[in-house]
């Protein structure tokens, strides 16, 4: 264990600060630092809040990391960091905070994906991955359909959604039952007290002629709304139990029986579930049932390790530096819409740029450390960061 690489991930793609230490395929720390409270009175999640609270919360959430794993910060291997996608503002906020503590270590940096993350952090509970690995990643912002036969260099997107996503979906539907914010984990609750046959919701493009592995969940949202607004214009009380537990068993059913579908397909005999929507008790359930019968082995993160946490964007750190991938540049950027085809953003090779040494440390290509800002104009910053090599961590 003492020879894998152990990597600190950063995570700020949307509302939670996520710092994560792995060693190989072990977790060791998962801090994390939440917002959704403040965004709770507005009902959704408000960019310019969220990156404020990251701010506040990344130098704390990374003490608390390195403390909970008992190692210094100049331990580290490497410092891996959600690149995108994600909110812009959020995702700035940790990668600019990666490459400081980088480039203060003398440590390579990774700019990772965000949906291959959730993809490599089952690897913390059930092992590596199985190569190729089918992936369904469903939560706020994501529903995706993912064959990856290697993680940290192709990924292959077979299928998406086409409108909202599962995550959104959810709490879209509770918004309109006014059960608050976030609406997926109080769905799941009250729908184990209701009747998911109550109500026969549609499920959306599960038609012969549609697309084998999109998705489609704002009909399902648009009929689920229309079917409360004519209980309540009728006075009748709007059955809130059977409601939720009718609109998740279409959702999981969808959700399920295209994943099932692209394993046997594919020829794949393994299905990861990941995502924030990967907590919800029913799609576990259902997706175990299904992988069951038809003989595919099922692997589902525990729920902490479902939703956005810096354990993941470790996890993937720790496979990229084990599997001697490229390090990112220091001009590393944001990228809210980084395509999961991109597992990570590496160096540009010959550019004349930094590089990274075989122990990991950077040095300087000829250049200095300018880094471009995209107006052609460079900034010598050398006296910073020699500062903060000084006076980081021990």
């Amino acid at each position: 264990m003492a020879d894998e690489p152990l990597v600190l991930g950063i995570e700020t793609s949307c509302d939670e600060t996520g710092v994560g230490v792995v060693r190989g395929t072990t977790l060791l720390a998962d801090a994390i630092a939440s917002s959704v409270d403040e965004h709770a009175r507005f009902g959704g999640v408000v960019p310019e809040v969220a990156s404020r609270a990251h701010l506040e919360a990344m130098v704390p959430t990374i003490e608390r990391a390195l403390k909970e794993a008992g190692v210094s910060a100049r331990d580290l291997d490497g410092i891996a960091v959600t690149a995108g996608p994600g909110l812009a503002g959020a995702l700035l906020v940790g990668v600019s905070a990666a490459k400081a503590y980088a480039y203060a270590l003398g440590k390579p940096l990774y700019g990772v994906n965000h949906l291959a993350s959730h993809i490599c952090v089952d690897q913390l509970e059930h092992g590596p991955l199985p190569e190729p690995t089918m992936a369904l990643l469903v939560s706020g912002g994501h529903s995706s359909l993912l064959l990856a036969p290697d993680i940290t260099s192709d990924v292959r997107p077979l299928g998406a959604t086409i409108d909202d996503a599962a995550g959104e979906a959810f709490d879209k539907i509770a918004r309109v039952l006014q059960l608050g914010f976030p609406g997926g984990p109080v769905i799941d609750r009250l729908a184990r007290e209701g009747d998911p046959k109550a109500i026969n919701f549609p499920r959306g493009l599960t038609g012969p002629r549609d697309a084998a592995y999109d998705f489609s969940f704002s009909g399902l949202k648009t009929a689920v709304a229309r079917w409360i607004e004519a209980k309540r214009k009728a006075g009748e009380e709007v059955p809130v139990r059977d409601v939720a537990a009718s609109f998740q068993e279409a959702v999981v059913d969808v959700l399920t029986r295209k994943a099932v579908r692209a394993c046997k397909d594919e020829g794949v005999d393994h299905l990861m579930i990941g995502g924030g929507v990967a907590a919800n008790s029913r799609l576990r359930a259902l997706a175990q049932e299904r992988c069951d019968a038809a003989g595919i082995i099922l692997r589902v993160p525990r729920p902490g390790l479902c939703t956005d946490n810096g354990a993941m964007v470790a996890a993937l750190g720790a496979e990229m530096v084990k599997r001697n991938r490229a390090p990112s540049d220091w001009d590393l950027s944001a990228d809210s819409s980084l395509p999961v085809t991109d597992p990570h953003v590496p160096g540009r090779a010959g550019d004349g740029g930094d590089a990274h040494d075989e122990d990991g440390h950077a040095h300087d290509g000829g250049s200095g450390h300018g880094h471009s800002h995209g107006h052609g104009h460079g900034h010598d910053h050398d006296h910073v960061h020699e500062l903060s090599k000084d006076n980081l961590y021990s």
